[in-house]
């Protein structure tokens, strides 16, 4: 998956994964007015006006960019019926030849871990049968249970030629309260991504140069992507954090490797909520997923000039 993942970014030439992170807020009136007209004010309602606009964004970028990247508490709030619509998106954005990164961000040990790496990416034995569940190609990982948490996903990748995307260094303010912590003179972030390109050295695949583990570094801290990048040669690293929580094109460029590959950048609310933002207002709610092409086309107009300007 990791070399489908590739092929689609030189494909596109959008290092891009749009992240479909709904909340209701973000869903324009009329949708939700028709929703909760079938199905009430109710969580099925909620659901249902969450999948005509994730639908409705879908159809209209991914002629553009590899990759989403569902965040799955925004659809576990609604319940099963949020769950629901979760795999129903998934199933979607496949139809569509993306690839799917499931923000999950688990970590557990032991037989819970096996349960989410199947659930997931794996299949799940019922009796002489067995089945995908939810079936993403990706996932997030939280390794900070140790490789405990870990391997049962590693084992998974190898099996279905999946991937993940191990946390190392996130974007989010108060990060640095643990992951910057100094131990034998480095910061944890940095023992752990040492310890990604030792699970990507297990698990590479049978052609090409990126492993099924990658990482997450976030485009807030560029000085520490920069770092990780020569820590981590086999892995690719997805970058969370573009435009509304402050990165740009010119932070980035350290993230990726000189042959433009390496990395993919996230961008969630700045896409599905590209209406809602001042410089595309004038499309109006009505065209939402217009306002959310315009603003893919800008990102990836951003990036790659950034990448031009760093390795010309």
């Amino acid at each position: 998956m990791i070399n489908k993942l590739i092929a689609k970014i030189k494909k596109t030439n959008a290092p891009i994964v749009v992240g479909l992170d709904p909340m209701m807020k973000f869903v324009p009136e009329y949708i939700k007015e028709a929703a909760f007209a079938e199905y009430g004010e109710t969580l099925e309602g909620a659901a249902e006006a969450v999948w005509q606009y994730n639908r409705g964004i879908v159809d209209a970028v991914c002629d553009l960019i590899p990759a989403v990247k569902p965040q799955i508490a925004m659809y576990e709030q609604f319940g099963i019926p949020g769950l629901e619509v979760f795999k129903k998106t998934v199933d979607y954005c496949k139809e569509k030849d993306l690839v799917v990164i499931g923000d999950v961000k688990r970590g557990d040990i032991g037989s819970t871990s096996e349960a989410y790496a199947v659930g997931h990416l794996g299949k799940v034995q019922v009796g002489s049968k067995s089945y995908y569940g939810l079936n993403e190609d990706f996932v997030t990982v939280n390794p900070y249970l140790g490789s405990d948490g870990v391997k049962p996903f590693l084992k998974v990748c190898k099996e279905e030629k999946k991937g993940i995307f191990v946390l190392v260094k996130t974007s989010n303010p108060s990060s640095g309260e643990f992951q910057d912590r100094l131990i034998d003179g480095k910061p944890l972030y940095e023992h752990v991504g040492e310890q990604v390109a030792a699970w990507g050295d297990e698990c590479m695949p049978e052609e090409g140069n990126y492993s099924y583990v990658g990482a997450v570094v976030g485009a807030t801290y560029p000085e520490q992507g920069r770092i990780m990048r020569k820590v981590m040669p086999k892995a690719f690293i997805l970058v969370p954090g573009y435009g509304a929580q402050g990165g740009k094109g010119a932070d980035l460029t350290d993230f990726f490797q000189e042959d433009g590959l390496g990395a993919i950048v996230n961008s969630s609310r700045g896409i599905i909520a590209a209406y809602q933002q001042e410089q595309y207002a004038g499309y109006g709610e009505k065209n939402y997923a217009d306002a959310s092409r315009a603003a893919v086309i800008a990102m990836k107009e951003d990036i790659a000039s950034a990448l031009e300007k760093r390795f010309q």
